[in-house]
């Protein structure tokens, strides 16, 4: 299984990067796996050699979504990542922001989303300290678990 601890992780990228790899990093819920998350992955990996997800823990899910959130465990959901031919590794996280795991890893490269904006990222001076790159991807309109959960409970009614 490629889901590492915190302490794996960090190890395994300092090897990476003597070894001259790229190493990617992102992040996020990955809640109900789609089309956008997919795509987005794929455009992530192609930014580096390795490419590390960090999956937000349950706690971390329901501080940031609410309460009935997450839908799928936070196991499952790093597993499901493992499985996509695209991604190297998961680490999950417990903290809200990616700041901490980022300051471990200390990843070539952090990408995120289109809806993001890298200089409102909490993680940019650190990304940028350790003398990594933020990359802001091409997001996929209209692709959200947001919007799949929302046309689920729509269907209920």
């Amino acid at each position: 299984m490629n889901i590492l601890t915190r302490e794996e992780a960090s190890e395994l990228v300092k090897k990476l990067k003597k070894n001259s790899k790229k190493v990617v990093f992102t992040n996020g819920c990955f809640d109900i796996l789609h089309i956008g998350h997919l795509r987005y992955l794929n455009e992530a990996r192609e930014c580096g050699d390795i490419l590390i997800i960090g999956v937000n823990s349950d706690d971390s899910v329901r501080r940031l979504k609410g309460s009935t959130r997450p839908i799928n465990s936070q196991d499952d959901r790093a597993e499901l990542l493992c499985g996509l031919k695209a991604v190297d590794y998961a680490v999950i996280f417990t903290e809200d922001t990616p700041v901490e795991i980022i300051e471990a890893l200390k990843p070539s490269i952090h990408v995120k989303g289109g809806d993001y904006k890298k200089e409102d990222l909490p993680e940019t001076v650190v990304v940028e300290r350790n003398g990594g790159e933020v990359r802001i991807l091409q997001l996929v309109d209209g692709k959200s678990t947001s919007n799949v959960v929302k046309k689920i409970t729509e269907n209920q009614n």
